[in-house]
């Protein structure tokens, strides 16, 4: 008889520890706060970061924010999205959401649950381009200061002889940049 209340207690201690588990399991998989992807920014921009969060049937997420730091300098609190530059970054993203169960053919929600995860996330810094839209005056910018007609597709260099009167329809970086997008140069300089 002492045998079969033992056996009985520990299938029943058995189902006890699966069935809190399994719920403890359900729980841990409600919302999954996934790694935020290095991304790059745009020459002299900046990248746009959002959490990346997703969540199991049954779950409502009350909000997905974001602690970003720069060293020890917070550049961004409790945020839906940031706009970083290039650089590196701790970023905090932290969830609120709640899980549902059904009680008596109801629908009843948790209470509040907080989920969070840290990381360093590096944002590159955008290649330079290459070309460059002119000036409202049809001057180039100095660090494109190549000047490019589209219509005689000739291209003038600082120092050459039509240089200051030309108005320029597209700017390059150099010479061989003008040449790679189909202009020759100046006979005249």
């Amino acid at each position: 008889m002492r045998r079969l209340w033992i056996s009985l207690l520990t299938v029943c201690l058995a189902l006890v520890t699966v069935g809190v588990g399994a719920s403890t399991a359900s729980a841990a998989s409600a919302v999954t706060v996934s790694k935020i992807a290095s991304k790059t920014a745009p020459y002299k921009g900046k990248a746009t970061v959002k959490p990346a969060v997703s969540k199991a049937k049954g779950t409502k997420v009350l909000s997905k924010k974001l602690t970003v730091k720069q060293g020890s300098r917070t550049v961004a609190k409790n945020k839906t999205s940031v706009k970083l530059a290039a650089g590196t970054y701790k970023v905090t993203t932290t969830v609120k959401y709640k899980t549902s169960r059904v009680s008596d053919g109801r629908t009843v929600w948790s209470a509040t649950k907080t989920k969070s995860r840290t990381q360093t996330l590096a944002i590159k810094q955008g290649k330079k381009p290459n070309r460059a839209e002119p000036y409202s005056n049809g001057e180039c910018p100095s660090w494109a200061p190549v000047k490019g007609n589209a219509n005689s597709g000739i291209y003038h260099v600082p120092g050459g002889r039509w240089y200051k009167v030309t108005k320029a329809e597209e700017c390059f970086t150099s010479a061989s940049t003008a040449r790679a997008a189909g202009y020759r140069a100046s006979r005249n300089g």
